[in-house]
């Protein structure tokens, strides 16, 4: 178990990106998100693995990311903070396939006990190239990502509405406690 590694999670478009740079710019270990990460390469690649032409092989692609980026993400010390990660990509194939991925793969691949999931929030919501999906798209994969981290025994702290340097300072603060 790594208990530096901080999962940020939640809602599609609820500012995971902006507070991710905020911690960022404060010196912090981020790992990008596997999913943006895949898009981009798969649209610059004319590849296939892409939430709405093969959903299945994306979320399949996104887990061995999130593995790798773990692995990758051992020699950091101090905290390190991901935008989703595995238990997103697990819970995603569990989503569409079935397959009993996310209890196996959650349990051997913790990250710290607490988790903090970024709240539906309309008002700062966009889809781009690489976010398709509406916002009601979005609200389902959130319920569905607060269910797997309580399923998998994670504090699932919810992220305040607010600025991201107040986020940061909020996500900071819960780690001590």
């Amino acid at each position: 178990m790594h208990t530096h590694f901080v999962t940020i999670s939640g809602c599609s478009g609820g500012g995971k990106s902006t507070l991710l740079a905020e911690l960022r710019a404060r010196g912090h270990s981020v790992v990008e998100e596997p999913g943006r990460r895949i898009v981009q390469q798969e649209l610059a690649t004319a590849g296939s693995a892409l939430p709405w032409v093969d959903a299945t092989a994306f979320a399949r692609l996104a887990v061995r990311t999130a593995l790798a980026d773990r692995r990758a993400a051992e020699a950091h010390r101090g905290w390190v903070f991901f935008d989703r990660g595995l238990i997103d990509a697990a819970a995603a194939l569990e989503h569409l396939t079935g397959e009993p991925v996310l209890q196996e793969l959650g349990t051997l691949h913790r990250y710290h006990r607490r988790a903090f999931l970024a709240p539906p929030w309309p008002e700062i919501y966009v889809a781009d190239a690489e976010r398709r999906h509406g916002f009601e798209a979005g609200v389902e994969e959130y319920q569905r990502l607060e269910k797997a981290f309580r399923a998998l025994d994670y504090d699932a702290v919810l992220l305040p509405k607010a600025r991201a340097s107040e986020r940061a300072d909020f996500v900071l603060a819960s780690l001590q406690s």
